[in-house]
């Protein structure tokens, strides 16, 4: 071999060397954490999902390395072996544990070398309950064997119906308590001023009683289950025997989210008068994305997938906020900061997940951190919405007031114009009162002969109406009323039901139910409720007029035409003449018809009814 074959051949096992050393993940005895993205790693993307982990041992070659994969990149359908080379340093006292951030990854497998050699398997995922995890934690954390020195293979397989941020981080025992403990207590602020600012919507909803302070409450709670949910939580604390409702909770979280926060800002803005337009849009916005919501939940759970569709819904509520703000409406501008707040918060959260933004704690938490602001900015809104209508009540209070002292002057400066009024007046009319005296002298006698003009007025009348009515009995039993003739027998449905209660209890009162005679008022006009037990009889039970949705008096010229052969009108003369539609002129007419077929003569009864009534 010549010298310059040497050299080359010298120069590829070197760079074959530093290429396989890049692969090692090294650990030494100042190290306590180590994170590592798959695209690190060397992976094999498994299309199919049959190949096991004896399939994919023995065959190296399938893992490549990706420098550019990303969490955009990860395929759902598929399988993804994940290969990492450790070195453990010699001599270390520290306990090491993977830990794996994606707590939405439904099934992990992770194959952990042992000391005396062989691998032992460990199966995790968010698709079994929270108990079987190794660690009661929120994440996945497998615990290493304290006796591991070396290099060292481990290898997992990851399976996911939504895209999974693979992510593998070797800490120590130490370090992965103090980080716990110290997310655990900002878990614990935030989910705890989640509960304070509900609480405190929920007196003050109990205090004014206006509904807005409700829905701000259920959003503020939408947002901490979904928090939860995106946190794993809610997996650890609300239901961690029910693996398969983890699987579609935050989905559900999302919905109640978006639904509360537009139904919320509706009724901030009072978009319904402040912005019609918009109100209608947001109001059908609600109706799809409620549809959408129970097809993904009962049909296709995959939609749920689908997180960046909830930009439309914050975008439109943010323009309605900026709409209101600009046609004058003070209170708007906190709700429009909080809602652009909250709408980065999911474009950052939308820009990470297709890796268009690095990931590091600041992006990881950016949608925590905007829900903290949203809150706190739409506090202020509400406050701020009190203060503005606190102050507008005190310029109402000060202006009446100001009235009330002009009021005050204007009363004094009348009262005493009118006391000089009164004092003339006063001494006018003792001139009067003595022209009074004698015209009422003269105002008596003209009383006393006024008043028998009146007897015998009186008289004349009685006479005149007693003639009237006979008239009226006269064409009534020739059945020739006319309506306006008809209706100053039965000018209201007073006078009806007066007929009515003649008819029916003229010969005592017995109750339909238990035959009782004693009785006291009922709840409606002229109605009878049964002392014993407690039946409500109304003026029109069992009668012909039972129910019906149109004047009674109306209904007795139907009855009366109905009855009377000799005047003939059809259905649209009474329908044009009593201002009722055709069909109700008809069904009534039908159902006195049906009446006569079931009781025999019941027209002789109808027409002595009538002329009972006159007499």
């Amino acid at each position: 071999m010549s010298f310059n074959c040497r050299i080359i051949f010298i120069v590829f096992l070197l760079f074959g060397t530093f290429a396989a050393n890049a692969q090692i993940i090294r650990l030494d005895a100042d190290t306590d954490e180590k994170i590592i993205t798959i695209n690190q790693l060397k992976f094999y993307q498994d299309a199919t999902g049959n190949d096991n982990f004896d399939d994919i041992f023995y065959q190296p070659e399938l893992f490549r390395s990706d420098p550019n994969f990303a969490l955009k990149d990860f395929d759902p359908a598929s399988t993804y072996w994940v290969r990492m080379k450790v070195n453990f340093p010699k001599d270390s006292e520290k306990q090491w544990i993977i830990e794996f951030y994606d707590q939405t990854i439904d099934h992990i497998e992770a194959y952990i070398p042992q000391q005396g050699g062989g691998f032992k398997k460990f199966v995790l995922g968010d698709q079994y309950t929270f108990d079987s995890k190794p660690f009661k934690h929120k994440n996945f954390e497998i615990p290493l064997d304290g006796q591991l020195q070396g290099i060292r293979e481990f290898y997992f397989m990851f399976k996911s119906s939504s895209n999974a941020d693979v992510r593998i981080a070797i800490r120590s025992v130490n370090r992965f308590i103090h980080y716990s403990l110290n997310e655990y207590y900002l878990y614990g602020l935030f989910y705890g001023m989640i509960l304070i600012i509900s609480l405190y919507n929920l007196l003050i909803y109990s205090a004014i009683r206006e509904k807005k302070h409700v829905y701000y409450t259920f959003y503020i709670l939408s947002v901490g289950v979904y928090a939860m949910c995106v946190d794993g939580i809610a997996y650890q604390y609300l239901w961690p025997s029910w693996p398969q409702w983890n699987q579609i909770s935050y989905g559900v979280a999302l919905f109640s989210l978006i639904f509360w926060a537009l139904v919320f800002g509706q009724r901030f803005l009072n978009t319904n008068v402040r912005a019609p337009r918009l109100h209608v849009i947001i109001n059908w916005t609600i109706g799809l994305r409620s549809a959408l919501f129970l097809y993904a939940l009962f049909v296709d759970n995959s939609i749920f997938e689908i997180r960046n569709i909830e930009i439309i819904p914050l975008s439109l509520i943010f323009y309605a906020g900026i709409d209101v703000w600009v046609r004058g409406y003070k209170p708007a501008r906190f709700f429009v900061m909080a809602y652009g707040v909250l709408f980065l918060g999911f474009l950052s959260k939308a820009l990470l997940t297709i890796s268009i933004i690095p990931f590091n704690i600041i992006s990881y938490y950016s949608l925590h951190i905007c829900f903290l602001l949203e809150m706190l900015f739409l506090s202020f809104a509400l406050s701020d919405r009190v203060r503005i209508l606190k102050a507008n009540r005190d310029r109402a209070l000060k202006r009446i007031i100001i009235q009330h002292q002009e009021n005050v002057k204007l009363k004094d400066k009348v009262n005493k114009e009118l006391e000089n009024l009164v004092a003339k007046r006063t001494k006018q009319l003792e001139e009067k009162n003595m022209l009074l005296e004698e015209s009422n002298q003269k105002l008596y006698a003209q009383t006393n002969d006024i008043n028998k003009i009146n007897s015998m007025l009186d008289l004349d009348n009685w006479k005149l109406k007693n003639n009237i009515k006979e008239i009226l009995q006269d064409r009534l039993i020739n059945k020739n009323l006319t309506l306006e003739e008809f209706n100053k027998i039965f000018p209201d449905k007073i006078s009806c039901y007066k007929f009515l209660e003649k008819l029916k209890w003229s010969q005592g009162y017995e109750c339909q139910k238990c035959g009782n005679t004693k009785y006291s008022d009922g709840q409606s006009k002229l109605s009878r409720r049964c002392s014993k037990c407690g039946y409500d009889e109304s003026i029109t039970s069992n009668t012909v007029f039972h129910r019906i949705k149109f004047p009674i008096e109306k209904a007795f010229y139907i009855l009366y035409i109905t009855n009377n052969k000799q005047i003939q009108y059809t259905l649209d003369e009474l329908s044009e003449m009593l201002d009722l539609r055709r069909n109700t002129v008809w069904n009534f007419k039908k159902k006195i018809e049906s009446v006569y077929k079931s009781s025999d003569g019941s027209s002789i009864i109808i027409h002595d009814l009538f002329t009972a009534h006159l007499n």
